[in-house]
């Protein structure tokens, strides 16, 4: 879970006046989950949050399910025609009623402001790089970066060079997993990532801005609200609740004599799936270990892997950006040859992120346009 930051000015106690060096009183606003029971954050504007000045268009982001056919698939995603911002160019590809799974190919910044109200956010970045501002300040994104944006969080995204971005909308919280956390919530001494890899923003300068748009997202639809003062005018906030992110280098893979099932490669939890960082490590040391994974039925959960870069050990015919989705009640595994190929290897080098969802997923006609129709029979001799 987040830990304890404090930004900017702020008083000694919650809920008392607090004033500028006029004596004009600064504007508290409380951010928080599950009401007041849960993780919040304080934050200070100098002018009013609340000043709605116009009520702007209601659009509605359309999304083409498919009628799904039970068998494995393979998306090469670099294909996808996209383009725009890091909202407006995303391709829907799997969705059920816990997450959506989009990718964008962004190559231009953000002219208004963004806030998903119904969904967190999670933004692999798998190249180019740029700045995220936030209304709690704002931190650079690169190569590698996963970026965890809690729903209700104002934001907007700055390129210096075009990004290729993988986003998951979670309809709960998207969370460290709670495995590696102690009773405190600080991530344990085996956990492979620490606070210490966990980057939060930076401190800005407070906005002064006038006539503010902002595009919130409602599930699929969009409206827009044009605010009287710009929701970066704060002079400070503290508390749990900020977007904050971890790069994928800095994920320390957890190794033993023999394979390491997937979980030990987990890296968030939400209460639908779980995200996974599969990353460079020395393989098993056993002295007949095999290092390709074993064949695996999928009787509980849907297997979705987007290969980032490196050679993929177990996989032919993937190329960075691919995606492969092995459904619920299919046998997966290594394709002919990559178990035998795996044996007395010391090492692998890739880049791989999972997505493991507990409830079947449904595909778009997004997915359809890139799919590799010919990778159900790439296990056959």
């Amino acid at each position: 879970m987040p830990f304890y930051q404090k930004r900017g000015k702020i008083p000694q106690k919650k809920h008392t006046a607090f004033r500028d060096g006029n004596k004009n009183l600064f504007w508290e606003e409380l951010i928080s989950r599950n009401g007041f029971s849960h993780m919040y954050s304080n934050v200070y504007h100098i002018n009013p949050p609340t000043a709605v000045k116009n009520l702007g268009s209601k659009t509605k982001n359309e999304i083409h399910v498919i009628e799904k056919i039970n068998k494995h698939y393979h998306l090469k995603t670099s294909n996808i025609q996209s383009k725009g911002n890091a909202v407006s160019a995303r391709k829907t590809l799997f969705l059920n009623t816990d997450l959506v799974i989009s990718k964008c190919h962004v190559d231009r910044s953000m002219d208004t402001l963004y806030k998903n109200a119904y969904a967190d956010e999670l933004l692999f970045i798998s190249s180019g790089d740029g700045t995220l501002q936030t209304n709690f300040g704002s931190f650079d994104i690169v190569y590698g970066d996963y970026v965890v944006i809690p729903r209700g969080v104002i934001w907007k995204m700055k390129i210096n060079s075009p990004l290729k971005v993988l986003v998951i909308e979670s309809k709960e919280p998207i969370e460290t997993p709670e495995r590696y956390r102690n009773k405190f919530g600080q991530l344990l001494e085996h956990s492979p990532y620490t606070e210490r890899d966990i980057i939060t923003p930076q401190n800005d300068e407070p906005t002064l801005e006038k006539n503010t748009l902002i595009d919130v997202k409602y599930g699929e639809c969009f409206q827009s609200y044009e605010y009287q003062n710009h929701p970066f005018d704060i002079i400070g906030w503290d508390g749990y609740y900020y977007p904050w992110k971890l790069n994928i280098k800095d994920f320390m893979p957890i190794t033993g004599k023999i394979h390491q099932p997937p979980p030990v490669h987990q890296t968030f939890q939400s209460k639908g799936f779980v995200v996974c960082s599969f990353v460079p490590r020395l393989y098993d040391y056993h002295k007949n270990s095999i290092p390709a994974p074993y064949a695996h039925s999928n009787v509980d959960s849907e297997e979705i892997i987007y290969y980032v870069d490196g050679k993929f050990m177990s996989r032919k015919g993937v190329e960075p950006e691919s995606i492969t989705y092995h459904p619920m009640g299919l046998t997966h595994g290594p394709q002919p040859g990559k178990i035998e190929e795996s044996i007395g290897a010391k090492e692998t080098n890739e880049f791989a992120v999972m997505i493991d969802t507990f409830k079947p997923v449904h595909l778009t006609t997004d997915s359809q346009k890139v799919e590799d129709e010919k990778y159900i029979y790439s296990w056959s001799s």
